[in-house]
C-alpha cells in the first residue's frame, strides 16, 4: 500500500502548462494537481513553496530503456535505473522484453519481471512484450496480461534469446496485435550483404567502419517495410530510435494517408555527429549507428515538424567489459548507450541550437509519450485532475557531466565531459517529492503499470 502524500503547494512563476507558461500556485493533494491558482497563494492552512522561476514541467516518460532485470542485473537493475531515471527529471519508464534473462515473450516471464521490480521501483514502470518466432501463440495472453505492446527486431537482436522474426511472423503478429489495438514496436534493421562488414573486421577500431558496416539502406528498408504493414493491417506501428533521415518522406506521406505510424529517435542521434566521434571510443557505439550532421540536421527538422512523435532514450548499458572500452574495438564492443540520467540536458542542450522552445521539449519527452502509451488522462501534463508526477529544473543552469555523479550501475557514457544546460533540483512522484537538490529523499514509491 503506497502512502498517501499530504497537500502542498509550489509557487513558481514558470509553470508548464499545456499551453503555455503560467505564473502561479499549483496545490497537490492524495497524488493530484487539485488547483491551479494565479499568482502566489497567500492563506495559512497550506505549506507553500517558493520556487522562484525554477521550470515546473511534467516528469519525462521513458518509453524506450532496458533495465536488464532479472538475468542480467549486473548489467542494469531496477534500483539504480529509476534511482537515475528520478535524477533526471523522468517519472516513468516502460522496459523493453530484452536484454533480461529470460526475456519477456510469455505471461511467465512477464510475472518474473514484475516480481524482481517489487520494492526497487523510484519510479513508475510498465513493461514491452516481445514476439519472437517461436511466441506466436503466448501473445493474446501476454496482451492482456498488461504490458503496452510488443517488440520485434528485424535483425539479430544481439541477445540469442531474443531472435529476430521474419516477415511472415510479422504479419501473424500484426494480426493479433489488431485485435487489441496496441502498437508493434520494430527494431528497422534489414540486414543485407555487402563490403562494410568485411572493412569493419580490417578495421575494428574505425568509427567510419562501424558506420559503413550498418549503412542506411538497412534502416531505410526496414521503415518502408513496417510502413506497408502498417497500411495493410492498419494496426499501430512504432519506428524505435530512428537513426537515418532518408525515409522522413515517406513517413510524412504515410501519416499523411492517416496510417497509425508513429516515430521515435534517441537523444544520442540529435545531439553528436560522426564526423565529431573518434576512433576507438565504443562508448558513442549503438545500433543503428549516430550518423552525418547533414543527417542528423534533418532528424532535427523532423523533431520540430512533427513527424518525428517523440525522443527517448534507448538506455542500453552494459559492463565496461563487454562494451570494449579498453580495446577499442567496434566489431566486437556491446552495441549500446548509457544516458537515462541526462536525456532532459541533453536534449534540451541540442535543441538549444535549433531553436527548441521549452513547451516543445515538454510536449516531445512528455505529453506525446503518454499519449503513445495510452496514459495521457493522468501522466505527460500538468493540469487539474492530473497526477503530480513533477520535475523542477533550471534550463538556464550548466553542469559538466562527471561520472562521479552518475546513478546508473555502470557510471560510463559518452555524455562524461561534456557541458549541459538543464540542471534538475527536484522531481516528485505522485505528489511525494522523492529527490531534492542531488539527494534521494524517499524510500522507493514506484508503482508498475499495467496496460489492461
Amino acid at each position: 500500500m503506497k502512502q498517501s502524500s499530504p497537500e502542498f503547494g509550489l509557487y513558481s512563476s514558470r509553470i508548464l502548462l499545456k499551453n503555455g507558461f503560467f505564473d502561479g500556485t499549483m496545490i497537490v493533494k492524495d497524488g493530484l494537481i487539485s488547483k491551479l491558482i494565479p499568482g502566489k497563494y497567500q492563506g495559512e492552512q497550506l505549506t507553500v513553496k517558493d520556487l522562484n522561476d525554477l521550470v515546473v514541467m511534467p516528469g519525462i516518460i521513458d518509453s524506450h530503456v532496458h533495465i536488464n532485470e532479472p538475468g542480467r542485473t549486473e548489467w542494469e537493475g531496477f534500483e539504480s535505473m529509476t534511482k537515475a531515471a528520478i535524477s533526471g527529471g523522468i517519472t516513468t519508464l516502460i522496459d523493453m522484453p530484452l536484454n533480461s534473462s529470460p526475456v519477456t515473450i510469455d505471461t511467465a516471464t512477464f510475472l518474473d519481471k514484475q516480481r524482481a521490480s517489487e520494492g526497487k521501483l523510484y519510479c513508475d514502470c510498465g513493461f514491452w512484450g516481445g514476439i519472437v518466432p517461436d511466441n506466436l501463440d503466448q501473445l493474446e495472453d501476454l496482451l492482456k496480461a498488461g504490458v503496452f505492446g510488443i517488440k520485434a527486431f528485424l535483425t539479430h537482436s544481439g541477445i540469442d534469446e531474443f531472435p529476430n522474426v521474419n516477415e511472415e511472423e510479422l504479419e501473424r503478429g500484426l494480426e493479433i496485435l489488431s485485435r487489441f489495438q496496441k502498437p508493434l514496436l520494430a527494431h528497422c534493421e534489414l540486414d543485407q550483404e555487402h563490403a562494410g562488414l568485411d572493412l569493419l573486421k580490417q578495421n575494428p577500431n574505425s568509427y567510419e567502419a562501424y558506420l559503413n558496416s550498418r549503412p542506411k539502406s538497412w534502416e531505410d528498408d526496414a521503415v518502408r517495410l513496417m510502413i506497408r504493414l502498417c497500411r495493410k493491417y492498419q494496426t499501430p506501428v512504432h519506428i524505435v530510435h530512428l537513426s537515418s533521415a532518408n525515409t522522413l518522406d515517406e513517413i510524412r506521406q504515410a501519416k499523411a494517408e492517416g496510417l497509425p505510424l508513429t516515430v521515435e529517435t534517441c537523444p544520442q542521434y540529435l545531439y553528436f555527429n560522426a564526423e565529431d566521434i573518434p576512433d576507438g571510443n565504443t562508448l558513442y557505439k549503438c545500433a543503428p549507428p549516430i550518423r552525418e550532421k547533414a543527417n542528423n540536421d534533418l532528424l532535427w527538422e523532423a523533431v520540430l515538424d512533427g513527424t518525428i512523435d517523440f525522443i527517448v532514450t534507448d538506455h542500453s548499458p552494459a559492463p565496461p567489459s563487454i562494451k570494449e572500452i579498453e580495446s577499442g574495438n567496434l566489431l566486437k564492443a556491446w552495441g549500446g548507450i548509457s544516458s537515462i540520467q541526462f536525456a532532459l540536458p541533453v536534449v534540451w542542450t541540442a535543441g538549444k541550437k535549433h531553436q527548441l522552445p521549452l513547451e516543445k521539449l515538454a510536449f516531445l519527452m512528455a505529453e506525446q509519450v503518454a499519449r503513445f502509451l495510452g496514459i495521457q488522462e493522468q501522466k505527460g501534463h500538468i493540469s487539474e485532475g492530473a497526477r503530480a508526477d513533477l520535475v523542477v529544473w533550471d534550463p538556464e543552469a550548466q553542469f559538466k557531466v562527471q561520472s562521479m555523479d552518475i546513478h546508473y550501475r555502470h557510471p560510463v557514457s559518452p555524455y562524461i565531459g561534456e557541458t549541459l544546460y538543464g540542471v534538475v533540483h527536484e522531481c516528485y512522484l505522485g505528489g511525494h517529492q522523492v529527490f531534492d537538490q542531488g539527494n534521494f529523499v524517499s524510500q522507493p514509491l514506484g508503482n508498475v503499470l499495467l496496460n489492461k
